[in-house]
């Protein structure tokens, strides 16, 4: 079975996809920030979508739920904790559930953070994980709803999954991700290598994503909380995980 992803700017800087089953022709939206764009990748591809994915109720994810359901009659899957801000859902979902699109199988894995009941979808026979807005390449979502250890918890769950996952996430953020990256990790050769092949993609106007789970605990910062250089370039050699999590995130808030 093939699992074959198209994905496409909606918004100023959000990504939108499409996930197809080869096998069975069955298409599922990840997320739906914006329809026009996502009308116009549907008609491109000829994908008709059966499903939402949705990963947490924040406007710029779900602005188009209502007129995607009316025009092709779709299901909305979405977060049970989030269930009431979410436009249209129909199934609400929580840690360890399975849905199916065609034959393959989407595990559930809860991965709140950035909101209090963020999702994440990984299609383990694609190896393939949509986490939107909780892993970005080279950074994680902003702390709206939790706190660090929190997040943190959630991180772990995405770093147990195999090393050459290819990861999706919710928005074009690695340049100034990458910026930011160096100035904790300035001399992680992989991490230099990588901003400089980070630059020279958004200079041609091309995306950076996806990525891979071994690439981002390779030069992620905020998935190298253990790392004894970074530990010392931040002067907590000696601090608790959480503890260095949250400073890298307190940093690149102010950053």
């Amino acid at each position: 079975m093939v699992l074959k992803i198209e994905q496409f700017m909606c918004r100023s800087d959000n990504f939108g996809i499409l996930a197809h089953d080869t096998e069975s022709g069955q298409t599922a939206l990840i997320d739906a920030p914006e329809e026009r764009p996502i009308l116009a990748a549907i008609e491109r591809t000829g994908w008709r979508p059966t499903m939402i994915l949705t990963t947490h109720h924040h406007p710029d994810h779900v602005e188009a739920n209502l007129a995607l359901k009316e025009r092709f009659g779709l299901t909305i899957v979405g977060p049970a904790a989030e269930a009431e801000r979410i436009p249209g859902i129909d199934r609400k979902v929580v840690e360890g559930d399975i849905l199916k699109l065609g034959n393959q199988a989407i595990r559930v894995i809860e991965t709140p953070g950035h909101t209090a009941g963020h999702v994440s979808y990984y299609f383990a026979d694609a190896g393939v994980a949509f986490t939107a807005d909780t892993l970005f390449a080279l950074g994680c979502g902003r702390l709206f709803e939790c706190k660090p250890p929190v997040m943190l918890a959630s991180l772990r769950k995405l770093t147990a999954l195999p090393l050459e996952t290819i990861i999706y996430c919710g928005h074009e953020y690695t340049e100034s991700n990458a910026r930011f990256a160096l100035t904790v990790d300035p001399t992680n050769s992989a991490l230099k290598e990588r901003a400089a092949k980070i630059a020279a993609l958004r200079n041609d106007g091309k995306p950076t994503l996806p990525t891979t789970l071994e690439l981002e605990m390779a030069t992620n910062p905020f998935l190298r909380w253990h790392d004894p250089v970074i530990r010392r370039n931040l002067g907590m050699e000696n601090a608790t995980d959480d503890e260095v999590f949250a400073e890298i995130r307190k940093r690149k808030d102010i950053s």
